[in-house]
Formats: C-alpha cells, sequence, structure tokens
C-alpha cells in the first residue's frame, strides 16, 4: 500500500498541467493520495475537479468569508479502489469526517466525537479552527489518516501565530484520544514546520528556538512523544532533503528550501505475538519513505534565471510530494464509501427528484406541447383565428391593426388560453410609396447598435491630437460644398432637367464642386498619412529613450556585475509598497559563487500611504 502527500498549490492548475484528474492521480501511483491547497470553495467542487475513474474523494473547503482567505487553503484526500460499494479493500475508508474538532456537518458515527479536553474551547474557537478547510480525517479499519494543512504565521502576525497554536493544541488533544483508544495514526500533509536545522537550508543558530518547531519535536518518540517522523527514520542523516522552495527567488536551481511536508506515523504494530515491545509500526509494516523530486518545478536542463530563465514560465507545485509504502497490510471487512464521498455532493451528483415533482414536469411539458400550435381560442368570440389573419393589410376595422403613409404598420393580436396562458402575436410590416421604402428606424433597433472603441495604444500619449486639424479641412470641405450645393427645397419647384442637357450651367457647377471636393480629400488624406508617419517616427525614438533612461537607473549587483531586478514590499508596514532592487540570481547557498549574492539596494520611490 502506497500513501502519497502532495501541496498541489491549487487543483485547477495542477489538472490543467496533467490534462485530467485522472493524469495527475495516475502520476502519483498511489493507493491514497493526500493533497494540500486545493484552492477550491464548495460551490466549485464540480465532477471535473472531483471524479476520476476509480477513485473516491473527500473534500473540506474554506467555510471562512476573511478577507483574503476565500477560496484558500483547502485539503482532498483521494482513495484508489476497484469498487465503492461492499468492499474490503484499506484504501476505502469505513469512515471520513472533515475538520478534527467534530463540530463540523460532515460523516457519521464514532470519528465525530470530540476529543476529551476540549471543554474549555467554545464552539465559536472550535468553528473557526476548522473553519478554514485544513483537515479530513479517514479511518482505513488499521489506522486512521489525518491530512493536514497547517496554518503559516509570520514572525510578528500575532493573530495568526494565535490561531496556528490553538489549531495545533486542539489536533494534538484529538491525537491522545485517538491512542488511548488504542487507534494507529498517520499524520500526513503540509504542516508549514521545519522541526530540525537539519531541515532547513539557511538554519540560523537559534532555528530550533522557535515555539512550533519545540513543540513538533515534542510529539516526537525520542522525546517522549508518540509519534515516528516516518522520513527521518529511514533516513536519519540525510541532508539537503528539501520539500518546499521559493518561487519568487528561483530557489530550486540550487535546492535551496526546507522540509516542511512530512508523514508522522504513531500506534502498535498489526502482528498478535505476546512480546510487543521491539514492535511498533514503523519498522513492521513501513518499508520506505522518500520525496518524489520528479515532481519539481526546475529540472537540469532549464534555462538560469539569469540567462533569460526568469521569464520562463515553470509549471507545477512549489511542493514536491513525499510518499511512504507500506507492508503486510491485510484487508478489512466488507463496507461501502463513507457518505462524505464527492459522489455524493450535489453539484456532482445532481439534487434528488420526488415522484410528485416528476410527474408534474412530465404534465406540463405535455401542456405545452398541446398548446404549442399557433392556433388559439379567442376569448371574445371563441373563433379560431390564425397568426397571418391579423398582419395582412386588408385586416377588417374592428381589428388592432392600423395603417398609415410613410410609417410602419403594426398589427398585433391578442389570444387567451382557458388555462390562463397568453401568446402575443406581432407582425411588423412595411408601407411603400411611389417607389421609395420607408427606412425609419424602431428605437429599438437603434439601441441594438454596439459602439466599437478601440483601445488606447502606447504611442497616443506621445502624440498630438489631430482634432484641430481635420476640423479645420472638414470646415473648408463643408463650406465649399455649402456654397455649390443648391437648396432642395428650390429644386423641387423648378422643371427637371433632362439627362441629355449634361452641359447645362448648372450641371458643370455641380461637377465642378464634386471634383474639388474630391481634390481636398486627397490632400487632406496624404498629409494626415505623413503626419502619422512623422508622429510613430517620434514615438518609437521617445520610448527608446525611455528605456535607455530605465536601463541606465538599474543598478549593478556587486558579485557578479549584472543588472538586478526590481521588487516590491508587500507586507504591511511603514515600508509596504516601496520598491527596492535585488540580484536577479536564483537563491543559493552562500558559499556558491553562481547564486545570489545578497546585494540589496532601496529604489528612490517612496511607499505608498494608504
Amino acid at each position: 500500500m502506497k500513501i502519497v502527500t502532495y501541496n498541489v498549490n491549487g487543483l485547477r492548475p495542477r489538472i490543467a498541467q496533467f490534462g485530467s484528474l485522472l493524469k495527475l492521480l495516475n502520476s502519483l501511483d498511489a493507493d491514497v493520495i493526500c493533497f494540500q491547497e486545493t484552492k477550491l470553495r464548495r460551490q466549485e467542487l464540480t465532477a471535473d475537479l472531483v471524479m476520476a475513474e476509480g477513485y473516491e474523494s473527500f473534500f473540506s473547503c474554506t467555510r471562512t468569508s476573511e478577507r483574503g482567505r476565500t477560496g484558500y487553503s483547502g485539503v482532498a484526500t483521494f482513495c484508489r479502489v476497484n469498487s465503492a460499494f461492499m468492499s474490503d479493500e484499506v484504501a476505502l475508508p469505513v469512515v471520513a469526517e472533515e475538520g478534527f474538532t467534530g463540530v463540523l456537518d460532515s460523516g457519521k458515527g464514532e470519528m465525530n466525537a470530540v476529543a476529551e479536553g476540549l471543554e474549555e474551547f467554545s464552539r465559536d474557537e472550535l468553528l473557526k479552527v476548522d473553519g478554514e478547510g485544513r483537515c479530513v480525517i479517514t479511518d482505513h479499519g488499521h489506522f486512521v489518516l489525518f491530512n493536514l494543512y497547517g496554518p503559516r504565521a509570520g514572525g510578528d502576525d500575532t493573530e495568526r501565530i494565535e490561531f496556528k497554536f490553538k489549531f495545533f493544541k486542539i489536533l494534538e488533544k484529538r491525537w491522545e484520544f485517538l491512542l488511548r483508544q488504542g487507534r494507529r495514526l498517520f499524520v500526513v500533509g503540509d504542516l508549514n514546520i521545519a522541526p530540525t536545522s537539519l531541515d532547513r537550508c539557511d538554519a540560523q543558530p537559534d532555528f530550533e528556538n522557535n515555539q512550533f518547531r519545540r513543540w513538533f519535536r515534542s510529539i516526537l518518540l525520542e522525546n517522549g512523544g508518540s509519534f515516528f517522523d516516518v522520513f527521518r527514520a529511514k533516513n536519519p542523516d540525510r541532508r539537503e532533503a528539501y520539500t518546499c522552495w521559493s518561487q519568487s527567488s528561483g530557489a530550486e536551481e540550487f535546492n535551496y528550501g526546507s522540509r516542511i511536508d512530512h508523514i508522522l506515523c504513531a500506534g502498535a504494530c498489526l502482528h498478535q505475538e505476546q512480546d510487543l515491545q521491539s514492535h511498533n509500526f514503523v519498522t513492521c509494516h513501513v518499508k520506505e519513505c522518500d520525496i518524489l523530486t520528479q515532481f519539481k518545478r526546475w529540472k537540469p536542463g532549464n534555462s538560469l534565471r539569469w540567462k533569460g530563465g526568469q521569464n520562463i514560465k515553470l509549471e507545477g507545485s512549489d511542493h514536491a510530494p513525499v510518499y511512504t509504502s507500506l507492508l503486510e497490510i491485510p484487508s478489512v471487512s466488507q463496507h461501502s464509501t463513507p457518505s462524505l464521498s464527492a459522489r455524493y455532493i450535489p453539484m456532482v451528483r445532481g439534487l434528488q427528484q420526488t415522484i410528485v415533482s416528476l410527474l408534474m414536469k412530465r404534465q406540463a411539458a405535455e401542456q405545452v406541447t398541446t398548446d404549442g400550435n399557433f392556433i388559439k381560442e379567442s376569448s371574445s368570440e371563441g373563433e379560431r383565428i390564425s397568426p397571418e389573419q391579423c398582419c395582412t393589410p386588408s385586416a377588417p376595422s374592428g381589428d388592432s391593426c392600423s395603417s398609415s403613409q410613410n410609417s410602419e404598420v403594426l398589427c398585433s393580436k391578442t389570444y387567451e388560453h382557458s388555462s390562463t396562458l397568453a401568446i402575443e402575436a406581432t407582425c411588423n410590416t412595411f408601407v411603400t410609396l411611389g417607389g421609395e421604402r420607408n427606412k425609419t428606424m424602431c428605437s429599438n433597433e437603434a439601441k441594438k447598435k454596439v459602439k466599437r472603441s478601440s483601445q488606447l495604444s502606447l504611442r497616443s500619449f506621445f502624440q498630438k491630437s489631430p482634432i484641430a486639424s481635420n476640423s479645420v479641412s472638414n470646415s473648408s470641405v463643408i463650406s465649399t460644398n455649402q456654397g455649390n450645393v443648391p437648396d432642395s427645397n428650390h429644386l423641387s419647384n423648378e422643371t427637371p432637367v433632362p439627362e441629355n442637357q449634361s452641359g447645362s450651367p448648372k450641371q458643370c457647377e455641380l461637377n465642378s464642386s464634386a471634383s474639388i471636393q474630391d481634390s481636398d480629400e486627397v490632400d487632406v488624406y496624404s498629409l494626415d498619412k505623413s503626419l502619422d508617419k512623422d508622429k510613430n517616427n517620434f514615438a518609437l525614438l521617445e520610448w527608446q529613450r525611455l528605456q535607455q533612461v530605465m536601463q541606465n537607473s538599474i543598478p549593478l549587483c556587486k558579485r557578479h556585475s549584472e543588472p538586478c531586478v526590481s521588487r516590491v514590499v508587500r507586507k504591511r508596514g511603514p515600508n509596504f509598497g516601496r520598491r527596492f532592487y535585488v540580484c536577479a540570481r536564483a537563491e543559493g547557498p552562500a558559499s556558491n559563487p553562481e547564486a545570489n549574492c545578497n546585494y540589496f539596494k532601496w529604489a528612490s520611490s517612496k511607499p505608498r500611504q494608504k
């Protein structure tokens, strides 16, 4: 049996990376796969994100509405099974529970019991701890599996530090309760804790004095606790065994990270011998535990950051999966998938319909089919009239049809049905007089016209507005045309000129004005084209000048004499929003001359005031 834990840093991008959820799961090749940081809300759990053939899934999503934490965190456990019903497979859980406090409405049975000692916490406190979607518990018969995503807390964020401390305090009480019942435990996931300096690339002398690192080591067996750190139990002296790397600094290139993704185990082995003092679950049933480094974003052969690789987007999570293989795990009694399974989520399964609602929908469909014809009963006379009859020009005077010259003929007839269904048939026709069609457009059609708006380019900011010059040219053309075009009312009262009299004075005057207008339009077009070309050249030169100024203002790092990259302070404080420059190379050990030289310089810009 194989168990994998993997912080996917968003389940959607990982599915897109592999092509489908099934391909992602099959690439890990495990019986139980635990994902953290799925970044999905409950209403976003659709079939393509939660269902894969041959797998049962169990999700916990964030329920908090705090700013910045909506759609944040989230965990999911996928179990590979041959059958979801009446199965004796260990991978298929007997019971599943969302959260670990017992206050969430998920799962049924023994797993919902609240751990002893939680009476000191109010229900609101327990709901807050479990409200961020950080835990899914699955009971596999021989052991209980906790899929965890531990909170992250900065050095000066007192609110999150308090939340993280309470999170692990309540969690530890739940573990103690289950261990007193004789249960075996597996705790897997991203705990956001590197327990020792061996698990951190740049550990300082006081690194291990952190309160959460001290807590982590206190629950381990060598310090009087109940848990094995399974990776360290199988690889006690391995260095640079990291599972997480900084994305912004490109630390993966030099494997400059930390080990914060863990697999912990507690409890006795499954053997039935009398003398079990030398037996434990890890030594008897754990074959191996290691890091799947092939899932790292940066791989040998990728372009280095300072040689163009910084602009190349790397696919994958900033974490690497961790796995463990178990031996001699017997089958369990037959059972079916728990009710927490994603197959029962309404967005996936759909809402169950009652017989009454089904019959009502069928009756409504038959009624619509029967009433779908255009022949309806008239409520006034009881006669049948087709819709074509109401739209003919020769409609009776009693009908709601009217016609007039140079306007539209609007014909409408209202029909009523005995079941209060009404259909209004409206016919619009156009009346033409003297061979000319009335081109008046109704207001509804005018509203359907969409005005096209062109996006401003960078060049437009360096160009002078051509409105003034165009207005002068257009005004001269308009004045010329107005001086030469005779009044329409005057022409209508004169005798029409025959077509063969093309040499008449009026016709020559019209032709002359038309030729002048054409020549003016050509001159304006040529002038505008020449001005546009000059303005484009000016904008290009101005942009090149700005680029050169910007390039000259970027400092060079001291060790490599290479242009730095700019960053902006995102952390709340006195320097929030302030820009600074750092070495462009990837973060790495100080002893490596190819790594980042830690150059730092503030830019001249001041922090934004908020």
